[in-house]
């Protein structure tokens, strides 16, 4: 787990791609403990070494054979229950199946809003009213679904949604879908999200 502490009365918990903890996940908790949060990135694997991009399939298996969505809502649970008393306020931000997570985590009564970037999976998961006010990152491009689709799906609960040109991925500078412009806007409107609630 990386845990990196500012004092904050704010803790913001990253919940991590299929990948693990890995360079980007390690670089975006800097950017968000920069601006003087706490921050919390467990390690869902249950591995050391985070797996390679090269590796997507055989990360993808571990995580839905060794993982899954509801052992990581889990986890995830039991350290907010044990970090809630010390801190005023609790964000969830998660990528891709990570994103899934934090929308899962939108129930929790302590937790004071989530951000979630190309969680394709919350497709599965439409029905979920959020208890906190959530705002969602999608890519233009999605192979594997109807962003679209989701979007109006999405809209209609009042949930803060907007799209980015690029892929899934488009937020990661180790990534060969990098989008630096779709990156800074998302992050920018990320902290405003934060500091308005």
């Amino acid at each position: 787990m990386l845990h990196i502490e500012n004092n904050s009365d704010t803790v913001i918990m990253v919940i991590h791609e299929i990948y693990g903890l890995n360079e980007h996940m390690r670089g975006f908790c800097e950017a968000l403990s920069k601006q003087d949060f706490d921050v919390i990135c467990p390690n869902l694997l249950g591995r050391e070494t985070p797996f390679d991009y090269s590796q997507e399939e055989a990360a993808y298996r571990h995580f839905m054979e060794n993982v899954g969505f509801k052992e990581a809502l889990h986890k995830i649970r039991d350290i907010i229950s044990d970090v809630k008393d010390e801190y005023k306020k609790i964000f969830i931000i998660g990528f891709s199946a990570g994103a899934t997570v934090a929308w899962l985590c939108s129930e929790e009564e302590c937790v004071d809003g989530i951000v979630g970037y190309y969680g394709s999976r919350i497709r599965n998961y439409v029905e979920l009213t959020p208890q906190c006010p959530a705002l969602l990152f999608f890519p233009q491009d999605e192979p594997s679904f109807d962003v679209d689709e989701l979007f109006s799906a999405l809209e209609i609960k009042s949930i803060e949604v907007h799209k980015f040109n690029g892929k899934h991925g488009f937020s990661d500078p180790y990534s060969s879908k990098y989008h630096v412009e779709s990156a800074h806007k998302a992050f920018s409107k990320m902290m405003k999200f934060i500091l308005e609630q």
